[in-house]
C-alpha cells in the first residue's frame, strides 16, 4: 500500500465534504476518484498534498515514496520556453551530465591519487546517469511533448504566451517526466485532443508507479483504472473495476435497495389494510389479531428510499417543427487562417434525424466549420444550403451566445419574452438554478454554470437542427448522462464537435473526422471509428490532396462497390451495417445492436417515468392526509368523499406501479 486515508473529515462551515472517509491506493494501482461537481474531489487531492488541512483522521504516504500532483490551474516560471520548462523536470539528470562533462575535462590534467579519486567519482556518476536513463533524457522530453500534442515548432514558444490549456499540458508533461511513485491527476484530459488522450492512456497503463485520477472522461477511466473511489454526500465508497463496472454495480445496488423499499411499502400497506379490516369487525378476537399485526409493524426496520445525492438537471429537447429530409448541403467549402489551410473543397450532406459527430486534432478547424454554418465566420470559398423548414439551435463552447452584463433570469427572459416568471423559473430550476441563483450575473458564473444556461436556452429554442460545440465541457458525469438521454430521444438532426469519446459512442450514428484538410466519414459510433480509422485514413485522407479516388475503390463512386466513396473533399464508408466487402452477417449484427440499444433506452425511460409517478402519488396521498386533518375539510362531507375516493384511486394505481416497476427493473 502506497497511500492510505483513514477516517478523514472535512467541512467548510456547515457544508460537509467528507465524513469518516477511508480508502487506500496500492503500489502500481490505477484508481479514479469520482463524484458530482462540488462533491469535494479536488479538496481530497489538496488534503493529500497538505494544501488543505484535515478536520480529522490521517493521511499516510508510504515511507520513502514520492508524490506528484497536477492541479486544474497551473503557474509556470516566467520567461522560459516550453522546452526549457520541460527540461526542469530532468534538472538532476542534466546537472549530473554537466558534472560528468566537467570531470572529463579535469581528467586531462590530473595524475596519481587525484586522478584515481576523480575517476572513481566519474565512474559512480556514469553508473547513476545510466541507471536514470540519462542518455535518453532529451528524446524522452521530445516524446512526451509530441504525445501531448505539441509540434517541434511549439517547443520554442514562451510559456508566458500560452493559453490556460497549453500551460496545463506543459505541467502534465513535466509531472510525467519526474516519474513520482504516485501521480495525483486532476482532470488530466481537459485540453487534450483525441490523439493526445489516447497517448496518455497508453502512458499511464505502462506507468510503473500508482495513479490516482479525478476525471469526468468515462472512456478514459474505462481504459485506465482498475478501482473507483466514489465520494457522494460526504461518504466514500470503493468499487473494484473500471468505470463501467462501477456504474453497473452502483446501479445494481440502487435497484436492489429500491426494490427492497417498494417490497416493504407493499407489505406495510397490505398489513395496514388487514389491520383496518380486522378492527372493523369490532370483535375481541379480531382486535387482538389486529394489535398483534400492529406490533409486528412497529418492530419492522424501515428501509429508506434511495435518493440521488443532488437534484440533477433534467430536460427534454423536442423540435417545434419537422424539417425536410435534406437538412444541410455543403459544397466546395474551404477555409484558411494566416496561410494555414484548415480544410479545402469540402462536400457533404446531412439528412433529417442523423446524429453526426465531428472529431479531429486541436487546431484542424472543427469549431471553425460550426461557426461558418452559424454565419459567425465566413468561408473563403464554397457555400452551404439549409433545407426546408430548418431551424438551427447553436451551443457555443465559448458561450458567446450569452451576455456577461445580464443576469441568468434576464438572459432567458430577453431571449424568450413570451415566457412568464413561473415558466422561466421552472426552466432554470431544471438546470439547477433556484432561488436567488437566477439573479447571478453571467460574468460571475463558472464554465459549467454558463454551459447549463446555454443548454437551457437551447432547450427553449425548440430547434430541429442542433449544432453543438463541445457540449459536455465542464459537465459532471451525471449531467453528461442526462444530456445523452435527451439527445438520444431528440427527433431532430444533430451535428456536434466533441472530444468526449464516451459521449460520442452513446449519441453519434455517424462520425466525420477532419484529417489532412479533408473529412473521412464513418457510418457508425466511436467504437466503429476506432476499428476502421487506420484503414480509411490511409486510403482516403492520404489521397485527398491529389483529388483522385484510389484505383481499388473507383467502382464505389459509380455504385459498383456499395458503402465506400470519395467525392469532393469528403470520404465515406459504411460501418458494419454495410461496409464494403464486409460479411453479410455484420449488417444484421449492427442492426440488432442498435435495436437492443433502443430497447434498453426505452426500458430505462419507462423505469424513470414509473418511479416519478410513484413518488408523485405517494406525495399526493401524504398531502390528502394532511388536508383531511383540517376542520374546513373534515367538516365538509362532500370534500371528504372526494379526497377519500382520490386516495383510494391512488392506492390502486400504486399497486399497479409497484408491479410494473419490478418488471422493468428486472
Amino acid at each position: 500500500m502506497i497511500l492510505a486515508c483513514h477516517n478523514i473529515d472535512k467541512s467548510f462551515g456547515e457544508r460537509v465534504i467528507v465524513r469518516n472517509g477511508s480508502f487506500h491506493i496500492e503500489e502500481r494501482e490505477k484508481a479514479a476518484l469520482v463524484g458530482i461537481n462540488g462533491a469535494g474531489k479536488s479538496t481530497i487531492l489538496k488534503m493529500i498534498m497538505n494544501e488543505e488541512p484535515l478536520d480529522g483522521g490521517e493521511i499516510i504516504l508510504a515511507r520513502g515514496k514520492t508524490i506528484g500532483y497536477l492541479a486544474q490551474h497551473q503557474n509556470l516560471l516566467p520567461g522560459g520556453t516550453i522546452y526549457e520548462e520541460m527540461r526542469t523536470a530532468k534538472s538532476d539528470i542534466i546537472e549530473m551530465e554537466q558534472k560528468i562533462r566537467s570531470i572529463e575535462q579535469e581528467l586531462k590534467s590530473l595524475s596519481g591519487d587525484a586522478l584515481s579519486d576523480r575517476l572513481e567519482t566519474y565512474n559512480r556518476l556514469q553508473s547513476e546517469f545510466e541507471a536514470k536513463n540519462g542518455y535518453a533524457c532529451e528524446s524522452e522530453i521530445v516524446g512526451v511533448l509530441k504525445g501531448l500534442g505539441f509540434s517541434e515548432d511549439d517547443f520554442s514558444k514562451k510559456t508566458d504566451t500560452l493559453s490556460g490549456g497549453q500551460k496545463t499540458r506543459v505541467s502534465l508533461g513535466k509531472l510525467l517526466l519526474t516519474s513520482p511513485d504516485i501521480l495525483l491527476l486532476d482532470e488530466p484530459t481537459n485540453h487534450l485532443d483525441l490523439n493526445s488522450i489516447a497517448w496518455l492512456e497508453t502512458y499511464l497503463l505502462n506507468y510503473k508507479g500508482a495513479v490516482f485520477i479525478v476525471s469526468h472522461d468515462r472512456y478514459f477511466l474505462n481504459r485506465v483504472v482498475t478501482k473507483v473511489v466514489e465520494i457522494e454526500s460526504g461518504e466514500i465508497r470503493m468499487y473494484m473495476g473500471n468505470y463501467r463496472a462501477y456504474s453497473e454495480k452502483k446501479q445494481q445496488i440502487r435497484d436492489a435497495r429500491l426494490k427492497e423499499y417498494f417490497n416493504q411499502q407493499r407489505e406495510i400497506r397490505h398489513q395496514q389494510a388487514v389491520i383496518e379490516k380486522l378492527r372493523s369487525f369490532n370483535r375481541e378476537k379480531s382486535i387482538r389479531r389486529a394489535e398483534s399485526r400492529e406490533k409486528m409493524l412497529e418492530k419492522m426496520q424501515p428501509v429508506e428510499k434511495p435518493t440521488e445525492a443532488v437534484t440533477e438537471m433534467h430536460f427534454t429537447l423536442e423540435p417545434a417543427l419537422v424539417s425536410g429530409n435534406d437538412v444541410l448541403k455543403v459544397e466546395d467549402l474551404s477555409k484558411q487562417f494566416d496561410g494555414q489551410v484548415l480544410f479545402r473543397d469540402v462536400n457533404f450532406e446531412i439528412r433529417r434525424g442523423e446524429h453526426v459527430a465531428i472529431i479531429g486534432d486541436n487546431g484542424t478547424g472543427k469549431t471553425t466549420l460550426l461557426k461558418i454554418l452559424n454565419q459567425v465566420q465566413q468561408a473563403d470559398t464554397g457555400s452551404f444550403t439549409l433545407g426546408s423548414k430548418v431551424q438551427i439551435g447553436y451551443y457555443d463552447q465559448e458561450h458567446h451566445v450569452l451576455h456577461d452584463e445580464k443576469t441568468i433570469f434576464d438572459e432567458i427572459s430577453d431571449a424568450y419574452p413570451t415566457l412568464n416568471n413561473t415558466q422561466i423559473r421552472n426552466t432554470l430550476a431544471a438546470f439547477q438554478f433556484t432561488g436567488d441563483d437566477v439573479f447571478k450575473e453571467i460574468r460571475s458564473l463558472s464554465g459549467g454554470e454558463k454551459g447549463r444556461v446555454s443548454l437551457a436556452k437551447l432547450m427553449l429554442s425548440e430547434a430541429n437542427f442542433l449544432i453543438l460545440d463541445e457540449p459536455t465541457n465542464h459537465l459532471d458525469i451525471a449531467s453528461k448522462e442526462i444530456l445523452e438521454e435527451a439527445l438520444n430521444n431528440y427527433t431532430g438532426t444533430l451535428l456536434y464537435v466533441s472530444h468526449d469519446r464516451y459521449f460520442i459512442n452513446s449519441t453519434a450514428s455517424r462520425i466525420m473526422e477532419l484529417v489532412n484538410q479533408t473529412f473521412v466519414n464513418y457510418i457508425g459510433n466511436y467504437d466503429y471509428y476506432l476499428e476502421k480509422k487506420d484503414e480509411l485514413t490511409r486510403v482516403y485522407a492520404a489521397s485527398s490532396s491529389s483529388g483522385q479516388t484510389p484505383s481499388g475503390l473507383r467502382g464505389a463512386a459509380s455504385g459498383e462497390a456499395r458503402g465506400a466513396s470519395v467525392s469532393g473533399g469528403i470520404s465515406s464508408v459504411e460501418n458494419a451495417a454495410g461496409s464494403a466487402g464486409g460479411p453479410a452477417g455484420s449488417k444484421l449484427d449492427w442492426k440488432e445492436q442498435k435495436e437492443q440499444q433502443a430497447r434498453e433506452r426505452k426500458r430505462k425511460n419507462d423505469l424513470k417515468k414509473t418511479e416519478e409517478e410513484i413518488s408523485r402519488l405517494e406525495d399526493r396521498n401524504a398531502q390528502i392526509d394532511m388536508e383531511m386533518t383540517k376542520e374546513e375539510v373534515y367538516s365538509n362531507s362532500v370534500k371528504c368523499q372526494e379526497l377519500s375516493e382520490e386516495r383510494a384511486g391512488n392506492e390502486a394505481r400504486l399497486e399497479e406501479l409497484y408491479e410494473l416497476w419490478e418488471e422493468l427493473a428486472e
